[in-house]
C-alpha cells in the first residue's frame, strides 16, 4: 500500500483533499479553455475586439482569484499540519545512504531500542518523528500517512501523523540521494495499541545465546568476522553503529531497505555479494565458506 490517494491519517486526508480540490478546479478550467478555443475557431471570421478584450479581462481576473484562493487554502492546510498536541510516542529517524535508522526515543535509557527500515506505531495516537540526515539530503515520505519532509545534514526537523487503521504502509526517500536512491524504502507497521505494546516489549528484550548448535556456531562466526565492526546485536559483543542494527532482524519483512523480501535465500545472497543486489551500497561482501554462511544465516534467523 503506497498511495497518497488512499489516506489513513488526518494529516494525509488534509493533503489528499487539497490535491483533489486542485484537480477538480483545474479540470473545470481546462474544459473551459477548450470550449473557449473551439468557440474562437468557430467564430474566426467574426472579429469582435471589444468582446475579446472583455473575455481576456475576465480570464485574467479569474486566474488571479483561483490562484489566490488555492494559495490561502495551501497555507491553511500547512498551518493545520503544523498543529499538534502532546505526542504519545517520539521516534527518531536518521537517513543514511541508503537505509533508515529508527530509534524509539520515548523508552527509558535502559530500554533504548534502535532498529532499521521498519517503523512500528500504535493506531489512534499522535506520533512525532524527529528527522535527521547522516550524510546527504534525504526526504521522508509515507504517502498514506503524511506529506514529504526533507532531512538536511546538520539540521533536525519534525513531522507528525496519527495512523487511523492497522496496516503496513510503504514509505520512500523522495529526494535523490545517490546511486541507490530508488532502493531506499521503509515500512510503517500500524498496530492496535495492544499489539504495539506486545511488539515493543518483545523487541526491547536482549537476545539469549542460541541453544541450537548450528546457530551457536553461526554466532561465533559472526563475531569473529568483520560484521561486529558495523552492526549491533543486543545482548552480544556486536556493537557497531556504522550499519543497521541487526537486533530482531528475522522479524522484519524486508532486507536492504525494502530491496529484498526477508527470506533465507535473499539473506545469503546479500551477505555474499551485496553489490550484485544493490550496486554502490557501503556493505562489503563477507567471504564465508558455505558451512560458515549456513551457520551465520541460521543464527540470524533466530533474531526475532
Amino acid at each position: 500500500m503506497h498511495s497518497a490517494f488512499d489516506p489513513h491519517s488526518p494529516q494525509a486526508r488534509a493533503v489528499a483533499h487539497l490535491w483533489w480540490s486542485m484537480f477538480a478546479v483545474g479540470g473545470v478550467i481546462w474544459i473551459a479553455v477548450i470550449v473557449a478555443m473551439l468557440i474562437a475557431i468557430a467564430r474566426r471570421g467574426d472579429v469582435d475586439f471589444g468582446g475579446r478584450k472583455r473575455g481576456l479581462t475576465i480570464f485574467v481576473a479569474g486566474t488571479g482569484i483561483v490562484l489566490a484562493t488555492f494559495l490561502a487554502y495551501d497555507f491553511a492546510v500547512g498551518h493545520d499540519l503544523a498543529k499538534r498536541g502532546a505526542p504519545t510516542l517520539t521516534i527518531g529517524v536518521t537517513g543514511h545512504q541508503w537505509w533508515w535508522e529508527i530509534e524509539y526515543e520515548d523508552l527509558r535509557p535502559s530500554q533504548r531500542m534502535v532498529t532499521a527500515n521498519e517503523i512500528h506505531v500504535p493506531t489512534g495516537q499522535l506520533i512525532e518523528f524527529k528527522l535527521r540526515a547522516a550524510d546527504v539530503i534525504h526526504s521522508f515520505w509515507a504517502p498514506n500517512l503524511n506529506g514529504k519532509r526533507d532531512l538536511i545534514p546538520g539540521y533536525a526537523s519534525s513531522q507528525w501523523f496519527q495512523a487511523d487503521t492497522p496496516g503496513v504502509y510503504r514509505g520512500q526517500c523522495a529526494e535523490f540521494c545517490g546511486l541507490q536512491h530508488a532502493k531506499m524504502a521503509f515500512l510503517v507497521v500500524a498496530q492496535t495499541p495492544t499489539d504495539y505494546l506486545a511488539w515493543r516489549t518483545a523487541s526491547a528484550a536482549p537476545h539469549t545465546p542460541p541453544a541450537d548448535s548450528i546457530a551457536a556456531t553461526g554466532l561465533k562466526v559472526f563475531l569473529s568476522s568483520g560484521c561486529p565492526l558495523c552492526h549491533t546485536i543486543a545482548g552480544t559483543d556486536a556493537r557497531g553503529t556504522v550499519g543497521p542494527s541487526l537486533s530482531h532482524l528475522a522479524s522484519r519483512q524486508t532486507l536492504a531497505a525494502g530491496t529484498l523480501l526477508n527470506t533465507r535465500a535473499n539473506l545469503m545472497g546479500w551477505i555474499v555479494n551485496p553489490q550484485a543486489l544493490k550496486p554502490g551500497v557501503h556493505m562489503p561482501a563477507i567471504p564465508l565458506k558455505p558451512a560458515e554462511l549456513n551457520a551465520v544465516v541460521t543464527y540470524l534467523e533466530t533474531l526475532k
